[in-house]
């Protein structure tokens, strides 16, 4: 399956039924902490949730049922990157493709840097500030 550059938030939810339409709730921290803001319009793609009890199941797709994807950045690697928001402990955060929080101390909201990944795990990484970058650069 691939996945766009694009995406900007990634969760899994039910849908449910209110008042004759169909709705699919947004968790509260990708509004928080993400690029989604109430009352834009986005284009949502639906999947199919991989059946768990289901061995003989034959309509899910395969490719769902692999196991998760691994984090898109390597300890090590550069990037240039603009910090998003600031977390609850002061420190910076950025993501990268897939939504990936990279959480990078010491910078500023809208502050561009070139970090060095210093440290990842299965759905976080942290990074150093190598240099701070001009707008204009």
């Amino acid at each position: 399956m691939e996945i766009s550059e694009q995406l900007q938030c990634l969760f899994s939810g039910k849908i449910e039924e209110c008042d004759g339409s169909y709705v699919i709730k947004i968790p509260e921290q990708e509004l928080r902490l993400g690029e989604l803001q109430a009352d834009e319009t986005y284009r949502v793609a639906v999947l199919p949730a991989p059946a768990t009890n289901d061995a003989n199941n034959t309509d899910a797709d395969p490719q769902l049922e692999q196991a998760p994807q691994s984090p898109p950045v390597k300890e090590g690697e550069q990037r240039t990157v603009e910090i998003e928001d600031i977390g609850d402990q002061g420190d910076g955060i950025t993501r990268v493709e897939r939504g990936f929080v990279v959480i990078v101390p010491d910078t500023k909201q809208t502050e561009r840097v070139t970090i060095e990944i210093t440290d990842v795990r299965e759905n976080v990484a942290f990074a150093e500030v190598v240099e701070r970058l001009s707008y204009y650069e």
